[in-house]
């Protein structure tokens, strides 16, 4: 008997390690782009990784042929979800790196447009995962889209040094 459970935890281990060294590079690019990390500094983007890996792991027996990296993949994005406002949104935190791509959406908008654009998920899948109504990760995904690749842009310099009174 415990031999038996040895070899079922050497097993699980093993698949596990092949799943992590297949996946856990795009998952940790998916988990940067959601928080906004520059691509060399990402502790958020690593902690959201470990946390989601982690999950995973904890849940591989009751797999039974469901698709690892989209168990973590959603754990990844809900987690992310539900922590953006405390962590990622809110005033006081610390924003996206101005150097992503991504800088300028905020985080629902940067994670529905990873889910659609980047991870490939179809917009019922993420309305699901969501919460939100399929027309809802529409606009949001329609919006994203347009401000990703037509940025705001910034407000034009004061011209001949005129000083901008304070609003």
């Amino acid at each position: 008997m415990r031999q038996r459970r040895q070899a079922r935890d050497t097993r699980r281990a093993r698949e596990f390690e092949a799943f992590v060294a297949g996946a856990a590079g795009r998952l940790l690019h998916t988990a940067a782009l959601l928080t906004g990390e520059a691509p060399d500094d990402t502790p958020r983007a690593r902690r959201l990784l470990s946390l989601a890996l982690a999950h995973t792991y904890a849940c591989w027996d009751r797999l039974r042929g469901d698709d690892p990296y989209d168990h973590a993949r959603q754990y990844l994005a809900t987690r992310f979800a539900h922590g953006a406002w405390h962590q990622y949104g809110a005033p006081g935190r610390p924003p996206a790196h101005p150097d992503s791509a991504l800088a300028v959406l905020g985080p629902q908008e940067r994670l529905i447009l990873v889910l659609r654009l980047y991870e490939g998920i179809a917009e019922e899948q993420v309305a699901a995962l969501l919460g939100l109504p399929r027309e809802r990760v529409g606009t949001v995904c329609d919006r994203a889209t347009a401000t990703v690749l037509h940025p705001p842009r910034p407000p034009a310099p004061a011209v001949g040094g005129a000083k901008v009174a304070p609003s």
